[in-house]
């Protein structure tokens, strides 16, 4: 703990040194390494450039008035129907699991359930796809935890993360994408299972390195269904008060320094594609609440992930409370958020085809052969 102090100082050292020219606001292309920090390494990044939705949102179209019903229901099966859902309320954490394994299915997928032990008990990570058809190896991972806090039914934690997540496999089950699509419906990521050994993500994160795969990005849903356009509604560690709005009514993604570049590009795809506020941090891990979600565990094996959130303790009054009830949740807003999310990942799981796979004589067809050969040639 006293390092992690260290780190944090250091870090608010250089952050006073350098100004807010290069530290407050950086724009880091998306395959930059970024800046170089004398004593961080790769610079973080405390608010990215860009412009942030404002103003009245626009009316829901059909699909998303759809989204927020389907997205409400859910959540109230999750955290009304079923409860709280962990180790101490086992059997419920049985029936989350099998109920999204169901529901999964429908949506005709062959779920895997990674399953290891815990207390003599067996936990499971519940884990569908898509293989790529053109870059199989190549895997964009989406993943939030369906497990809730001790004495909480967990709506909006993590059951608006959980609901979002299983709409958007649902809506992906018939694709063909370029790379490998992948979603992961995570356990045991609240206390006393968190940044532990028995993390749900962890496990799985130290078997994909064990695997060797190739992680190309990881997107972790966690709280999503919560906002308000009250002037001082939003709260943050210091010093990230003196530049963030002070109305909770963006989502929000963060990253740590090493997975700047992936922040960057997540946040210019949503921003293109809906029209709702958003805001991007990239910071060392050890500032509060920057890993405070299951992209934490994918960081430890040097894979870059992002934390999608509504900053949860930092907006939500009722985060880790009996009081997180479905009724809590804003699912307009938040089937804004998820109808972006799913723009977001169709463009992560099909990025543009680098020039050497591209079919031979593609070129050549495209452009006539005589103006291939430079001027003086044909001469």
């Amino acid at each position: 703990m006293e390092s992690r102090r260290v780190v944090y100082f250091a870090w608010m050292t250089v952050m006073v040194i350098a100004g807010q020219s290069t530290i407050w606001s950086q724009e880091l292309p998306s395959k930059s390494d970024g800046k170089q920090s004398p004593l961080l390494g790769r610079a973080p990044v405390v608010r990215f450039a860009g412009e942030s939705f404002r103003g009245e949102l626009p009316k829901l179209t059909e699909d998303e008035a759809r989204l927020a019903k389907t997205l409400r229901k859910s959540v109230e099966v999750l955290a009304t129907d079923i409860g709280e859902r962990n180790l101490r309320e086992y059997d419920n954490l049985k029936t989350a699991a099998s109920w999204l394994e169901k529901m999964l299915g429908v949506a005709g997928y062959q779920v895997e359930r990674h399953t290891y032990k815990v207390d003599g008990r067996e936990c499971s990570n519940l884990i569908v796809e898509r293989l790529g058809k053109k870059r199989p190896d190549e895997i964009t991972l989406v993943g939030a935890h369906y497990d809730s806090a001790p004495g909480t039914p967990g709506a909006n934690d993590n059951g608006s993360g959980t609901a979002a997540l299983l709409e958007l496999a649902t809506r992906f089950a018939k694709s063909e994408p370029a790379g490998t699509l992948r979603f992961v419906f995570f356990v045991n990521e609240e206390p006393p299972y968190f940044q532990t050994a028995s993390m749900g993500s962890l496990v799985y994160a130290r078997r994909c390195k064990e695997r060797k795969e190739n992680l190309t990005a990881v997107l972790s849903l966690e709280t999503i269904g919560y906002y308000s356009d009250e002037e001082g509604s939003q709260k943050y560690p210091p010093p990230l008060g003196a530049v963030f709005p002070k109305a909770g009514n963006f989502i929000g993604f963060v990253g740590n320094v090493d997975s700047g570049p992936l922040v960057h590009r997540v946040l210019t795809s949503f921003r293109k594609h809906a029209q709702f506020p958003s805001e991007a941090t990239s910071l060392p891990a050890v500032i509060q609440g920057v890993g405070w979600s299951d992209q934490w565990s994918f960081w430890e094996f040097q894979y870059q992930g992002v934390m999608i959130s509504d900053t949860a303790t930092f907006r939500y009054p009722h985060y880790h409370l009996s009081t997180d009830t479905p009724d809590k949740l804003d699912y307009e807003r938040m089937a804004r958020v998820v109808a972006g999310l799913e723009k977001v990942i169709k463009e992560l799981a099909n990025p543009p085809e680098p020039a050497e796979d591209r079919e031979p004589g593609k070129l050549q067809k495209l452009i006539p052969p005589s103006k291939l050969v430079p001027k003086k040639s044909r001469d």
